[in-house]
């Protein structure tokens, strides 16, 4: 196809602008025009890094941190995080405002209890997030240090992003506990809903594929392996045949339950505490306590192949 050498004057700009705005007429959800509340993502992700260096202290080697200096370090943290996350809250909040038509927008303070409210948790966290840390090096033989597993494994990324997220999605903050949720999915290939409820000493080995949805709970010292989906049936509708929301649709596992790579379990089910829950299996039913679920074995095929052709097979010499 042969094209004109001066194609800057051939092409009419001024029509392709005019189609582009005409699709912009009467859309919603993917235009954000004239609206300056929106929270910004990449400034809600500098927030998380900012919280991951407060929860792990000197694991990025941004900051150099020590015994003396850890206070100062700490308190300078939290004032930046607490300027930067109140605004984009209240940006969160008034987007939401906006949305359904809020007769008293009190955003500004709404946004500063909310983030004063997650900072305060900060400690707690820390504390749940130790075990988690702890619950990865003693499950997997192959991790040498705590460090090693603070800064290599994906899994510290994805639980800590989900344990700061679940605090706001619990505050009903609008988008940017999803925001921080599917950051770390793209960073990690696991995919935690902010929703969902984990308790302590949580790990989840390799992590790639994994799925929790919105109503898991998961209870404590639980260990997953890569590809586990804890998914919802198909979605009930009302009469209108819109999606009903806001009802328990994932299932819950109790304390001490293991799941192997590639299961499925679907629907609000119970793993009842101590089962374990064999590789790919497919479950749609409660799972009584201690038991063990796994396919029936498969019969493998063995075949033999000779490469060497028989005598019958080489061509005689003439």
């Amino acid at each position: 196809m042969n094209f004109p050498m001066n194609c800057e004057r051939v092409f009419n700009y001024e029509a392709a602008a005019e189609q582009i705005v005409r699709t912009y007429e009467d859309d919603t959800g993917i235009n954000f025009i004239d609206i300056k509340n929106l929270p910004v993502r990449e400034h809600i992700i500098g927030v998380a890094d900012l919280l991951f260096e407060i929860l792990f202290p000197g694991y990025t080697g941004k900051r150099t941190v020590k015994r003396s200096t850890i206070f100062s370090v700490v308190q300078e943290l939290l004032l930046t995080v607490r300027r930067e996350l109140a605004e984009q809250i209240e940006r969160a909040l008034r987007h939401n405002c906006r949305l359904t038509d809020c007769p008293t927008c009190d955003c500004p303070r709404l946004a500063a209890e909310c983030t004063d409210r997650l900072l305060s948790r900060l400690a707690e966290i820390r504390t749940i997030l130790k075990t988690d840390v702890q619950a990865a090096y003693d499950g997997d033989p192959a991790a040498q240090s705590l460090e090693e597993v603070v800064i290599s494994y994906p899994f510290i990324t994805a639980i800590s992003a989900h344990r700061i997220a679940h605090e706001l999605f619990e505050m009903q903050v609008p988008l940017i506990p999803r925001i921080l949720s599917e950051w770390a999915h793209s960073r990690t290939g696991i995919d935690i809903h902010p929703g969902a409820k984990i308790g302590k000493g949580f790990f989840i080995d390799h992590g790639t594929g994994v799925v929790i949805g919105e109503t898991s709970v998961i209870g404590n010292n639980v260990k997953l392996y890569q590809g586990v989906t804890l998914g919802a049936l198909s979605f009930p509708k009302d009469e209108r045949g819109h999606l009903i929301r806001g009802q328990k649709r994932h299932p819950t596992l109790e304390d001490d339950v293991t799941v192997y790579a590639g299961a499925t379990l679907l629907g609000d089910i119970t793993i009842g505490r101590g089962a374990v829950i064999g590789g790919n299996v497919w479950i749609r039913e409660s799972v009584p306590a201690g038991a063990v679920v796994m396919v029936a074995k498969p019969e493998s095929l063995y075949v033999t192949r000779n490469r060497e052709r028989s005598k019958s097979q080489t061509p005689e010499k003439q």
